[in-house]
């Protein structure tokens, strides 16, 4: 089996300790936002605003979705997943030095 480049460029780009870091605090936020949620016997519960700003710009897709628990969850994980792409490509960018040379 050959390793497609766009699955190689994603473990690479997941591989980034701030990445992780942010999926990991994305996750967490999650789960607190369903737990929260299900405590919560009146229905106003605003927690799940919490993990999609987190992960907006991508998550706010679930603003079109219909309103069911899996979209929300599959919609913040989207949002999660690009904004940690993005992260690990930024920190790869900075740590490889691709900036402007010195001024002369």
């Amino acid at each position: 089996m050959t390793d497609r480049p766009f699955i190689r460029r994603l473990r690479r780009t997941h591989s980034e300790a701030a990445a992780l870091f942010y999926l990991a605090i994305c996750a967490v936020l999650l789960v607190w936002a369903l737990v929260a949620t299900m405590g919560d016997d009146s229905g106003e519960s605003m927690a799940g605003v919490i993990p999609l700003l987190a992960t907006a710009p991508g998550s706010l897709v679930v603003l079109a979705l219909p309103d069911d628990p899996l979209w929300f969850i599959a919609a913040v994980a989207l949002g999660a997943e690009v904004n940690a792409a993005v992260i690990g490509w930024c920190a790869r960018a900075l740590g490889r030095g691709d900036g402007p040379g010195p001024a002369s």
